[in-house]
């Protein structure tokens, strides 16, 4: 197959907003292929990336800062069509000789706007009415003249300029934030630029993206055999159902039970993979390695190295019994890429660099097969939808890489991971039984290592506490509780207690992020 899904291609500048991430994902959604790029591309680099168009994200700075980020004005006489928003109209703004100030009054938050023209090709395709609706604003500066052959299109109800355009050279810009969900319609603006203004059709499917990645991994791997970490999560799988597609027996799965997963999760992890597609998958049963290092560890980073290490150790154990391995695929996927490039080049505050397994690709000296990393979360599950895999196990919640072991608070032990164990395995059936698991986007239980005093039948107790937890979130940056019905938190808290023998007080978890966080450890 030619690289048909690449061809049509939009280009991302990334200034710094908090906001680019979704931006690509809106691209992504409507079907054509996209890239995060620093701010600072050469304008040899972007001829070379050929972009059917180009958006500017917003940044925090403004356009007079004494540091402020430029882009070579180059871009805008390159013929392909630019979209601003935020900061990147700012720019837009001041390099066509229009002004842009400081606000007396700042716009943050949610915001209307009204449309001021009825002749745009790229804004009349939102709304033929005058009103707008609701936009998300993020801004201290605004432009006050706009550069000369543009024309304002709509105005916020402060009175600012919210949306520029020159459609002769395919320029536009707008104020607000299109990406973000507290925009209605902002979609459809993006939509209309990527389909309308630079021409694409919408060739960034699933189905197209399979049958790349497996005539490409088979031109890379050639006869080498292919080694792959298999967790049961959801990127690990869709590696393994990929790469079992393109290269059959040429790839080996090694799935470590360290005793930290879920009930009965290595049995339906071997029965999908290994019994019903044919997968070669080593099993280790490594429960008691793991539990022995564990043992009087109650801090949560050192329980997370702990696991990390010893599972490599493990990992690497099995590797060397399979002769013939050059390759060491990995789940990595593009939010992994953006963050790690964020870190190295700075764009990014706060944001953690990635390392999928650690150090183990350089000490095995294997080379890295990825197939996955253009691709977000969502198009991940879509990829699994594709190649046949369970939609119960493509659209699980997120696991952490710890497992249980930062599901336990403090210290972990063989019984406080079975009692916890039991206790998921009913709030998810009653999850699922009632539909609020796809409703929900993360739903778990954590253990309490403390006891309080019950009464069960005629007798005292005194046994543990679980909490149970659900959020509802989007991006998992910001989170809340989610609304579960206290009728069925009734029922599954008295399922737990009584068949859960060591258990007699469940709790339910009301905390948002922030202040708290989705995990507890």
């Amino acid at each position: 197959m030619s690289d048909q899904i690449h061809a049509e291609k939009i280009l991302i500048l990334d200034f710094g907003s908090q906001y680019t991430q979704l931006i690509a994902r809106r691209v992504r959604e409507a079907q054509s292929y996209c890239e995060i790029h620093p701010y600072n591309l050469t304008v040899q680099e972007i001829r070379d990336f050929k972009p059917r168009g180009i958006i500017l994200s917003g940044g925090h700075q403004s356009v007079y800062d004494q540091q402020a980020r430029e882009v070579d004005p180059v871009i805008f006489e390159l013929g392909v069509p630019v979209l601003g928003i935020c900061y990147g109209m700012h720019l837009m703004t001041r390099f066509f000789g229009g002004e842009v100030e400081a606000s007396e009054t700042r716009e943050y938050g949610h915001g209307k706007i009204k449309k001021i023209t009825t002749s745009s090709p790229l804004f009349d395709a939102l709304l033929p009415s005058e009103a707008w609706g609701n936009v998300w604003m993020s801004h201290g500066d605004h432009v006050t003249t706009a550069p000369k052959g543009f024309k304002v299109v709509a105005e916020s109800e402060n009175g600012i300029v919210a949306a520029l355009e020159d459609a002769g050279r395919h320029l536009y810009a707008v104020q607000f934030h299109p990406e973000v969900n507290h925009t209605e319609k902002g979609e459809k603006l993006l939509d209309a630029f990527i389909r309308q203004v630079c021409g694409c059709q919408g060739l960034w499917t699933p189905a197209g993206f399979v049958e790349y990645e497996i005539e490409h991994a088979r031109q890379q791997v050639g006869e080498d055999r292919v080694l792959l970490g298999l967790s049961g999560g959801v990127d690990s799988s869709v590696v393994a159902a990929l790469l079992h597609r393109a290269l059959g027996d040429q790839l080996t799965c090694v799935f470590v039970d360290n005793g930290l997963l879920r009930l009965n999760e290595g049995d339906e992890v071997m029965a999908t993979f290994a019994e019903h597609m044919g997968v070669k998958v080593i099993r280790v049963d490594a429960e008691e390695m793991f539990l022995s290092r564990l043992k009087g560890v109650q801090d949560p980073e050192k329980k997370r190295k702990i696991i990390g290490h010893t599972f490599i150790e493990v990992f690497e154990e099995e590797a060397r019994k399979i002769e013939g391995v050059r390759w060491l695929a990995q789940g990595t996927i593009y939010p992994d890429v953006i963050e790690s490039a964020g870190a190295k080049s700075g764009m990014a505050t706060n944001i953690k660099s990635h390392h999928n397994v650690g150090g183990l690709p350089e000490r095995m000296g294997l080379k890295l097969l990825e197939p996955l990393r253009e691709l977000f979360k969502d198009e991940v599950r879509n990829v699994g939808l594709a190649l046949g895999l369970p939609k119960k196990m493509v659209f699980r919640h997120p696991f952490p890489g710890p497992g249980l072991g930062v599901r336990i608070l403090g210290e972990v032990k063989k019984e406080f991971a079975d009692l916890l164990r039991r206790a998921d395995a009913i709030y998810m059936e009653e999850l699922y039984r009632s539909g609020h698991y796809e409703k929900s986007a993360q739903a778990f239980t954590v253990f309490l290592p403390v006891k309080s005093v019950g009464v069960m039948g005629d007798g005292r107790s005194y046994d543990y506490v679980v909490a149970l937890r659900a959020v509802e979130t989007k991006d998992y940056m910001t989170a809340t509780a989610y609304p579960m019905p206290h009728e069925l938190l009734s029922k599954i808290a008295n399922r737990i207690i009584n068949e859960v023998k060591g258990i007699n007080r469940v709790t339910y978890d009301i905390t948002s992020k922030p202040p708290g966080t989705i995990e507890w450890e």
